[in-house]
């Protein structure tokens, strides 16, 4: 599996009633380290049973994605579990990570935004329809429709979860180089960090 050139898509539904977060990034997806800026968004594959919906969480800093879950149907049941999996998974500071989405009904969610403020995340979202404004979470769903799904017909459900497994576990997080990452992978990344900063800890421990 190789690196391919990606092509647009997303989906997004506004509940009218619902109480916006602030624009926390304002389309700066950097990050000074894991666990401080997650993007997350929704996404449909098409199979012949019906649509599978698609919820990831991607860290900014690595552009690893943290976690990602699918459903029959796109409900504030499926992002739950998108963050629910990051959260076990993760190692997050409360007061230190922003969760960055758009004004989709499921991230306004009453359960969604109550277990952010539970974990002591902060919601952040940008505009509806401009998708600059969570450009690291569409261009995740480029690379998965580009290399994971184009060309491809799923009979099942089940099956297109087996390929979107077998992508972001097999391929994308430990195998797919990225330049914004110095050529390594997601993991390899986020490898490199934790050794660099182990050893500038160890470095501070010495006696002088």
């Amino acid at each position: 599996m190789a690196g391919l050139s990606p092509r647009r898509s997303g989906f997004t539904r506004r509940d009218p009633k619902a109480t916006l977060a602030p624009d926390l990034v304002n389309r700066d997806f950097t990050a000074q380290g894991p666990n401080r800026l997650w993007v997350t968004d929704l996404t449909m594959i098409p199979t012949a049973e019906g649509p599978l919906w698609l919820s990831a969480i991607r860290d900014a800093f690595s552009r690893r994605a943290v976690a990602r879950e699918t459903s029959a149907r796109a409900d504030a049941d499926l992002v739950l579990s998108s963050l629910e999996y990051a959260l076990a998974s993760r190692e997050v500071e409360p007061g230190k990570l922003v969760h960055h989405a758009d004004h989709g009904c499921q991230y306004t969610s009453i359960k969604l935004t109550t277990r952010l403020l539970r974990a002591g995340i902060e919601a952040s979202m940008g505009s509806v329809g401009d998708s600059y404004d969570n450009a690291l979470a569409e261009n995740l769903w480029m690379l998965t429709k580009t290399e994971c799904v184009r060309g491809r017909v799923f009979a099942t459900r089940a099956e297109a979860n087996l390929a979107l497994f077998e992508y972001f576990d097999g391929f994308y997080n430990s195998r797919r180089i990225q330049k914004r990452l110095g050529y390594l992978s997601p993991i390899e990344f986020e490898e490199k960090h934790y050794a660099e900063q182990a050893t500038a800890e160890r470095a501070n421990l010495k006696p002088r």
